[in-house]
């Protein structure tokens, strides 16, 4: 058989499929029509760890696989979200008549190629020459994102969409997902909506959501993706979206559901597992929580998309069982993570909390507070955030029933709630690491309704006619509290009001040097490492 191209013969290929013969039989299909190099894997999860650590020109795939939850769309949903799949990679999907319009869905996802069985050798052939011929026609795209000229390569998309040149839509799309990137939301909606005018197509429909989720405008957002998930119900990444929507509204019990939903879509999904285990965590169904994590322990740890922060929460839940001897398994891997790594300060301020558990565990009550003590002082760091507040939350939580009294508790719980009561989302999140102890979550909705009767009070004074009291207002207690909304919410004010404002560029140097020290970057959120940007086309940088 004739070679695809003249440059097959450098390419790399990986054949993932559980069915021996199927997998040979692939293999040399490749290597005549003149693939260099083919390797072979037989699950899901093996192949995962492969392609994380070597990108491939192609990559075949199974759609099915005998004995595991896990399907090949769910391995490519993964890659993509996750960074881990190169734009200059074919993915090609090998599916039956069965599981034909799953994988026709996954087509408009992020695929480049299906094929249904059984197939000739000329319709691989066929497949991966007009995959490979897309992939040389976008190369300047492809290019500039792998330089990280997001700004670049979103012109080539969008000279492509408007001239309705070869492969308008897959540009149009990549260009959507880079505007998204560089906050440019409203080109970005403006570019959905002539894809959705030109063809409607529900990736589209998802990324409007995205933009009104973008710009906060939850209702919206809520509305659209409640239509696309009546239409088509199927469609795992609207449920991700639909999830981080009510997140953002403090609705963590409907958040559960919809996650749940997602994962019983996928069930081999490593994301999904985490992100549904992590949730019922906080809604406090401690054993579907366990049940989902250790689930994804299991069968992720390897993984790059296994996210440590499932070993703290494992740990928390292990604790409060009692159980010791998995209290101890589960701090073994975290060293074993910590030794890969060693100057992760995420990964050793997880290691040090569960070496305080166990401290606890084993009533070494002295040595656990004097840990927490110290894990204490960093509270008030720039680097310190929501997340390393709820896990202190947590740990100083589980002293009461250490019978002991430690009256520097409440004044802790004080500082976080100033600091991170930013939200309801985050509010709530908090609430939902004290265990249902009284004390602990009057004082953190006292912080949330002090840090909004500020935000209020600010707001007061600028429909008054006193914009500068209020921005004054909000920097002064910005500084204080540390709290990221009142220091957003100063900027906001100072730039609608900055005619009206005398020494404007003065308060606003005031305000970029908070900015710089407690605010995160733009869409970072409680969430931001188990809710990764669902329905996006991942950008490989």
């Amino acid at each position: 058989m004739q070679m695809l191209d003249k440059d097959i013969q450098d390419a790399c290929a990986l054949v993932i499929d559980s069915n021996a013969t199927s997998r040979s039989l692939m293999a040399a299909q490749l290597r005549e029509l003149g693939v260099g190099t083919v390797r072979q894997s037989t699950r899901v999860k093996d192949a995962r760890i492969i392609l994380e650590h070597k990108a491939y020109d192609i990559v075949l795939c199974d759609y099915h696989f005998d004995g595991t939850d896990m399907s090949g769309q769910d391995l490519l949903d993964e890659l993509r979200r996750e960074n881990l799949l190169p734009y200059s990679t074919v993915f090609v999907m090998v599916t039956g008549e069965a599981t034909y319009a799953k994988v026709a869905e996954a087509a408009e996802a992020a695929l480049d190629a299906y094929l249904i069985k059984p197939y000739t050798s000329a319709s691989l052939a066929d497949r991966l020459s007009n995959a490979r011929h897309r992939k040389r026609v976008l190369k300047d795209i492809f290019e500039a994102i792998e330089q990280q000229n997001f700004e670049l390569a979103a012109q080539f998309c969008l000279k492509r969409f408007e001239e309705r040149a070869q492969f308008w839509l897959y540009a149009a799309r990549i260009g959507a997902e880079l505007l998204l990137r560089l906050n440019r939301v409203e080109d970005a909606r403006a570019l959905y909506d002539a894809i959705i005018e030109a063809k409607t197509v529900p990736w589209a429909r998802l990324g409007v959501a995205r933009t009104e989720l973008a710009t906060g405008n939850l209702v919206a957002a809520k509305r659209t993706l409640e239509a696309l998930i009546g239409d088509m119900p199927d469609h795992a990444d609207s449920y991700d979206v639909m999830g981080r929507v009510q997140m953002e509204q403090g609705e963590i019990t409907d958040a559960l559901r919809t996650y749940r939903t997602a994962a019983n879509l996928t069930p081999g999904c490593l994301l999904r597992q985490q992100r549904a285990g992590t949730l019922a965590f906080y809604a406090g169904e401690r054993d579907e929580a366990l049940k989902q994590l250790e689930r994804a322990m299991i069968q992720g740890l390897r993984s790059k998309l296994f996210d440590m922060f499932t070993l703290v929460l494992i740990a928390l839940m292990r604790f409060d069982m009692r159980d010791g001897k998995g209290l101890k398994l589960v701090h073994e891997a975290m060293l074993r993570e910590i030794e890969r790594a060693p100057k992760a300060t995420r990964l050793l301020r997880f290691g040090t909390l569960i070496q305080g558990l166990r401290l606890l565990y084993e009533r070494r009550v002295a040595d656990a507070l004097a840990l927490a003590r110290s894990m204490s002082e960093e509270l008030d760091a720039e680097a310190f955030d929501l997340e390393a507040a709820t896990l202190l939350l947590a740990f100083w939580i589980r002293f009461s029933g250490q019978e002991i009294q430690l009256d520097e508790i409440k004044d802790l719980i004080t500082r976080i709630g100033l600091r991170y009561c930013t939200s309801k989302a985050s509010t709530e999140v908090l609430i939902a690491m004290c265990e249902k102890q009284d004390m602990a979550m009057t004082e953190l909705r006292e912080c949330h309704a002090r840090i909004f009767g500020i935000a209020e009070t600010a707001m007061r004074h600028t429909m008054r006619g006193s914009a500068r009291v209020g921005v004054e207002l909000l920097i002064q207690q910005g500084e204080e509290t540390r709290n990221a909304k009142l220091i957003d919410m100063a900027q906001a004010v100072l730039k609608r009001h900055a005619e009206k404002i005398e020494d404007a560029d003065g308060l606003n140097e005031r305000i970029e040097a908070l900015q710089k020290r407690f605010v995160l970057p733009l869409g970072v959120t409680i969430s931001r490492r188990n809710v990764r940007q669902a329905g996006g086309l991942a950008l490989r940088s």
